[in-house]
C-alpha cells in the first residue's frame, strides 16, 4: 500500500484545486495541451499511454526516423525561398508586368506568391516545433500520413519554383546576394539568437542521451558490458550525440568568428560617408500619379527630381509620345474604346487617335493599382489623374526646360513597315533640337547611330552602358546607366576613379538605395521617390566601432546563456535521477 499512499496526496491535491480554482485553469491543464500538439501533429485526439516515447537511442520508430529528413528539407527549402522572395521585393513591379503580359490582366501575382511561400514556411516550422514538444514531453512524434503527403508536396512546390528562378530568373540570386551585403552584419547577430534558442532543444537530448548512456552502463554486468561492445549499443548513443552536437558547435564557432569575413559597405565611419545618390523619377512617380503621364512628372518635381526618365514610341504619323508598353491595354481605355484592336503595336496607331485616349483611370481602379504599397490619393490627385492623357515627347522637354530638369529616356525602334523604321533615331534628334530645350539637358541614351547624333547635337550629354572604360574614354561618355544588380561588379570603383558618374535603375526598396549610398553611386533611376527623397542616413549604417562592441557582447552573452542552458538540462536530469532513486528505495 505504499504506493497508493503516494499517489493520494496528489489525488487529494487535484480534488481541492477542482474545488477552489477558476473554472478556466480546469479547462486548460496539462492534459488539453498534450492533447492539442498531439492532435495537431499525430492526428489523434486521444492520448494513449502505449504512444508514450520508448527508453533508448531513439525516441521514434525507424519509420519516422526515414521521413524525419525530408520534413527538415522541406523546412530549409522553404525558408530559403521565401527569404530570396522577400529580399527580391524590388522586382515585384517587374514581375507583375511579365505576368500581365501573358495573361492581359494586371494583378499582384508577386503578392501570392509571397504569401504562399509565408504559408509554406510557417506550416513547416510548426511541424518542426510540434516535433520537438512532442519528445519532450516524451510522446512519440508519429507524423500523420497527410502531414507526410503535404510535406512532400511542399518539397515539391519549393523545388519547382527554386528551378524556375534559377532557370529563367537568376538575377533574383544577384538581388539576394546584394541584400547580404547590407544585411549581413544583422543576420550575424539575428543567426547567435537562433543558435542561443536552439540551444535549449539540442542540450535537452544531449543531456538525455548521456543520462541514457550513462544509465545503460550503470544497470550492465561486466558481461553485458562485452556483449554491448558487440551490440554497438552506447556506440549509437554516441554517434547520436556527435552527430547532433558537433554541427551545433561548429556552426556557433563559425557564427562567433563570421565578423572577420563581413564586408558590408554600410559598416564604415561617419566621415567617409560619401553625399546622398540623386533621383531620376522613373515614368515621373508612378506611385503618386500615372505613369508617363504629365501629372507623374510633374509629382516627380515636387519631391525634388534630379531628372525626369520616360519610354518613348513613334506614333505612325511620326510623333513621339509617351508609353512604356508596346500596346495600350495596361495604361489606356484601349478596351473600351476599340476592344478590337487593344493587340495592335501602339505604334501603329495615329496621334489623333492617340491623344483621345485616357491615360488615368486605370491608376485609381484598386484591381489595377501598379503598386502594392501605394497611399490612397487625395480627392483632388483622384480627379486629376482620371482625366491623363498619353503625352507627347515634346511635353515632357517644355517641363525640364522649365524646371531645369535632365531628361533620359529609352528610345523604343518602330516595328517592321512602320514609316519612321530606318530614321527614327534622326527624327527624334530633330524633335528635341526644335523644341529649345537646353541641350545639356538631354541626357542621350540610345546606342544605335550616336554618332550622328554627337554630330547634330553636341551638347547632349551621352549616357553609355556597362562597356570598358577605354571604350567609354573613345566615346567621350562620361556617364552610365547600370542594372543595380551590377553593383556585384568588381570594377565599379575603377568607373568611378575615371570619373565616370553612375546610375542605377531601378531602385525602389530603401535597403537597396541605402546600399548604393554607402557604395558612393551619383544617382539612382526609381519609382519611389516620394519615400526615398526623406531618407537622412543610410538605413543599416553602423561604424565600425560600434559593430565590433555588439558583436563582442553578442557573443560573450550568447556563451553564457548557452552554457547555462545546458547546466539547467543536465541539474535537471541530475534532480530527475535522484527523485527516482528515493521513489525505489520508497518501495522497497
Amino acid at each position: 500500500m505504499p504506493k497508493a499512499n503516494r499517489i493520494e496526496p496528489g489525488s487529494q491535491r487535484r480534488r481541492n484545486l477542482k474545488r477552489h480554482s477558476p473554472w478556466i485553469l480546469c479547462g486548460c491543464n496539462r492534459q488539453c495541451y498534450i492533447t492539442l500538439i498531439t492532435g495537431c501533429y499525430n492526428c489523434e485526439w486521444q492520448i494513449k499511454q502505449e504512444k508514450k516515447s520508448r527508453p533508448g537511442p531513439c525516441c521514434c520508430s525507424w519509420r519516422e526516423q526515414l521521413f524525419y529528413p525530408f520534413l527538415i528539407f522541406s523546412f530549409l527549402l522553404s525558408v530559403v525561398l521565401l527569404f530570396v522572395w522577400i529580399e527580391t521585393s524590388n522586382e515585384y513591379f517587374g514581375f507583375d508586368w511579365v505576368i500581365s503580359l501573358g495573361t492581359g490582366y494586371w494583378f499582384f501575382w508577386s503578392i501570392v506568391l509571397l504569401s504562399l511561400f509565408g504559408i509554406l514556411a510557417a506550416y513547416c516550422t510548426l511541424l518542426m516545433v510540434l516535433a520537438f514538444l512532442l519528445v519532450w514531453e516524451g510522446y512519440e512524434p508519429n507524423l500523420h500520413w497527410c502531414h507526410k503527403v503535404l510535406v512532400l508536396l511542399v518539397i515539391l512546390i519549393c523545388s519547382f519554383f527554386l528551378w524556375i528562378l534559377c532557370k529563367y530568373w537568376q538575377e533574383r540570386w544577384l538581388t539576394a546576394g546584394l541584400s547580404l551585403q547590407i544585411f549581413a552584419p544583422y543576420v550575424h547577430l539575428s543567426s547567435i539568437t537562433v543558435m542561443v534558442i536552439l540551444s535549449w532543444p539540442v542540450g535537452f537530448y544531449l543531456i538525455h542521451l548521456e543520462e541514457e548512456a550513462r544509465i545503460r552502463r550503470y544497470k550492465m554486468t561486466y558481461y553485458d558490458r562485452g556483449r554491448t561492445k558487440r551490440c554497438n549499443i552506447l556506440t549509437k548513443l554516441r554517434a547520436l550525440q556527435v552527430a547532433i552536437g558537433l554541427p551545433f558547435f561548429l556552426i556557433l564557432l563559425c557564427l562567433y568568428v563570421m565578423p572577420l569575413g563581413i564586408h558590408s559597405p554600410c559598416i564604415q565611419e561617419e566621415g567617409k560617408l560619401g553625399p546622398k545618390p540623386d533621383f531620376f523619377g522613373h515614368r515621373g512617380a508612378p506611385m503618386l500619379g500615372p505613369e508617363n503621364t504629365m501629372m507623374s512628372f510633374e509629382k516627380a518635381v515636387e519631391q525634388g527630381a534630379y531628372g525626369l526618365e520616360s519610354d518613348v514610341q513613334l506614333s505612325y504619323d511620326q510623333v513621339p509620345f509617351l508609353m512604356h508598353d508596346n500596346d495600350l491595354r495596361r495604361t489606356t481605355n484601349i478596351r473600351e474604346v476599340l476592344p478590337n484592336a487593344s493587340f495592335i503595336h501602339a505604334s501603329f496607331f495615329q496621334w489623333s487617335f492617340l491623344s483621345t485616349l485616357n491615360a488615368g483611370k486605370w491608376f485609381v481602379q484598386s484591381r489595377l493599382k501598379p503598386f502594392y504599397k501605394m497611399k490612397p490619393l487625395s480627392k483632388a490627385d483622384r480627379e486629376k489623374a482620371e482625366n491623363q492623357t498619353i503625352p507627347k515627347l515634346t511635353d515632357l522637354l517644355e517641363l525640364a526646360q522649365k524646371e531645369k530638369k535632365f531628361v533620359i529616356f529609352d528610345l523604343n525602334a518602330p516595328p517592321q513597315k512602320h514609316p519612321l523604321r530606318n530614321t527614327y533615331i534622326r527624327h527624334v534628334v530633330s524633335v528635341i533640337l526644335d523644341s529649345k530645350i537646353e541641350q545639356h539637358l538631354i541626357l542621350w541614351l540610345p546606342n544605335f547611330d550616336r554618332q550622328y547624333v554627337r554630330n547634330a547635337a553636341p551638347g547632349f550629354q551621352q549616357v553609355g552602358r556597362l562597356f570598358s572604360i577605354e571604350r567609354l574614354t573613345k566615346e567621350n561618355i562620361s556617364r552610365i546607366n547600370v542594372d543595380y544588380k551590377r553593383l556585384f561588379h568588381s570594377r565599379l570603383s575603377d568607373y568611378k576613379a575615371a570619373n565616370i558618374k553612375i546610375n542605377l535603375y531601378i531602385v525602389n526598396e530603401p535597403w537597396l538605395y541605402s546600399l548604393a549610398w554607402c557604395c558612393r553611386i551619383h544617382s539612382v533611376t526609381t519609382d519611389n521617390i516620394h519615400i526615398l527623397s526623406q531618407l537622412n542616413q543610410p538605413y543599416f549604417f553602423m561604424t565600425p566601432g560600434y559593430y565590433m562592441f555588439m558583436w563582442l557582447l553578442m557573443d560573450s552573452v550568447s556563451a553564457v546563456l548557452i552554457i547555462t542552458i545546458f547546466y539547467f538540462h543536465w541539474w535537471r536530469e541530475h534532480k530527475k535521477e535522484m527523485f527516482d532513486n528515493a521513489s525505489i528505495h520508497t518501495e522497497r
